[in-house]
């Protein structure tokens, strides 16, 4: 029989297992939080915020991380590729491309996918990352990788965008090439999958395409007068995002129509939108985030910051809403009302949008560290 000392310690060591494995109940595995892109978190945002950890990247960090099996991963502008404990961010590996690295990185299947400005896009193991096949593009990749199942098998596709003009789909597991779409200009976001058979992505060619995943071939397009640099949020037939024209749009793929167009000044909006059923929020060069009604396209409230939004925001299932500002603070608001819950001073400029799973809200700056934080 156990002596009671041994029994406690293996009582201890399974509660220790059990703490860790609720911490780590959740994912955020791609740009966005899935493929839809449409930027919700299944947690409620804190109360309070308190930090946890802080890495040093050591370089700017511009792009959003991804969290799976409580590891978190995300590139530098070095163009390494960091993964680390999302426990207490301690570095279990990193990986050295040939260019800047701010793409979200894309974790299926025991790999991570990730872009890069060589105009290469890395498979790694996730696990090690040591590189399981790349594929070059003709000019660097801005945006993350999304991934679909192949029309007609279990196989699973991947699919990037580039600045060479065009769109790829390759296959998951070995990186061969499925089809190539090309556009008139560079593509920056992370095409949505919709879950009708088809990829919806604006581009710099100041036109928004729906392609059949299928063939590559293009489905629709439509003129949105200025270029597209984040991603759509798609829900169904519909999509939404700003552009350079300083509008934020509603577009039903399946008919082409425009749904509504919303405006309030001047200023671009660079960043993807966070969807629910009732709202489109999304943060522009106007300093301030923009709740928008989805039905109408009115404007519901208005929340100041004191720089430009690029971060996108995340909407959590309580109703918090977290997202950085270019003034160096971390906030997160109330959808109701737009009233701040909450700020968090780090003091240099927020480009990378949030990672929100585990417990945990992930981000990186531009002073090159990366910030985790928890509830208070």
């Amino acid at each position: 029989m156990l002596n009671q000392s041994l029994r406690l310690s293996i009582a201890a060591a399974f509660l220790a297992v059990l703490a860790i494995s609720q911490s780590f109940a959740g994912d955020w595995p791609m740009h966005r939080g899935g493929p839809l892109l449409q930027g919700r978190a299944d947690e409620a945002a804190p109360a309070q915020v308190a930090l946890r950890w802080t890495f040093k990247a050591g370089a700017p960090v511009k792009g959003s991380a991804a969290i799976v099996g409580g590891r978190v991963f995300l590139g530098d502008d070095n163009g390494v590729i960091h993964c680390v404990a999302l426990a207490d961010g301690k570095e279990a590996w990193k990986f050295k491309t040939e260019g800047g690295v701010e793409a979200t990185p894309l974790l299926l299947d025991g790999l991570c996918y990730v872009g890069a400005t060589d105009g290469f896009l890395y498979a790694l193991d996730a696990a090690t990352g040591a590189l399981k096949w790349k594929h070059e593009t003709g000019d660097k990749i801005m945006g993350g990788a999304n991934w679909t199942k192949a029309p007609d098998s279990d196989a699973k596709w991947v699919i990037v965008g580039s600045h060479d003009f065009s769109l790829y789909a390759l296959e998951a597991k070995t990186g061969k090439p499925v089809w190539k779409l090309e556009t008139d200009n560079f593509i920056n976001g992370t095409p949505a999958i919709t879950g009708k058979g088809e990829t919806v992505f604006g581009g710099c060619d100041a036109i928004l395409h729906v392609v059949s995943v299928k063939d590559g071939k293009q489905v629709r397009q439509m003129e949105v007068n200025a270029y597209v640099q984040g991603s759509v949020a798609a829900d169904g037939a519909m999509v939404y995002f700003g552009n350079h024209s300083n509008q934020v749009y509603a577009f039903d793929t399946a008919t082409g129509a425009n749904s509504w167009k919303y405006r309030a000044r001047n200023f671009p909006y660079t960043a993807s939108p966070a969807i629910d059923d009732e709202v489109v929020i999304i943060g522009g060069h106007d300093k301030r985030l923009h709740c928008i009604d989805r039905k109408t396209g009115d404007g519901r409230w208005i929340f100041p910051t004191r720089g430009h939004i690029e971060s996108s925001a995340v909407l959590c299932k309580d109703g918090g809403i977290i997202f950085g500002s270019e003034d160096g603070s971390l906030y997160c608001v109330n959808k109701a009302d737009g009233k701040e819950r909450w700020s968090y001073e780090i003091g240099s400029p927020i480009t990378a949008s949030a990672a929100v799973a585990g417990g945990a809200i992930v981000i990186g700056a531009e002073d090159g560290n990366v910030y985790c934080f928890g509830a208070k």
